[in-house]
């Protein structure tokens, strides 16, 4: 039970640092890396509770197939790797509302009420159709 602690704890301590090396680095590339990280150590939490397949299925699927699949896309999109500025919210001067921003605004604000009324109903013609599709 001890031993089980320490492991838990040094995981847990990696899983840690790989996150805040994901939202620290400027490189896009190694940030998939240490997403890396923090998607394995989650994998070997899993071992350590005994869930074996569910361990599998986080290498598997999100090791595996989501990491391959951010990183292809990095590369066919050409990003950058070091950009010239830092992109922080301090290079952003809006003098004026974009219409981007008008709608969101008006979503959120204006339109809250019917917007989850229409999530709702989306959500209950998705159940609808399940139930249909489905076999008895």
């Amino acid at each position: 039970m001890v031993a089980e602690n320490i492991a838990f704890g040094i995981i847990a301590a990696g899983m840690a640092l790989g996150a805040v090396g994901v939202v620290r680095t400027q490189n896009v590339v190694h940030a998939a890396l240490f997403l890396v990280v923090v998607l394995g150590g989650a994998a070997a939490q899993y071992i350590l509770l005994g869930a074996e397949f569910v361990a599998w299925v986080q290498v598997l699927v999100y090791i595996g197939a989501v990491i391959v699949l951010f990183l292809f896309g990095i590369m066919l999109t050409r990003a950058p790797m070091h950009p010239e500025e830092r992109l922080g919210n301090d290079k952003i001067h809006l003098t004026e509302p974009t219409p981007n921003v008008a709608i969101s605004n008006s979503i959120f604000r204006v339109y809250l009420i019917p917007f989850e009324v229409a999530g709702v109903l989306l959500l209950a013609a998705l159940i609808g159709a399940v139930v249909l599709a489905r076999k008895d």
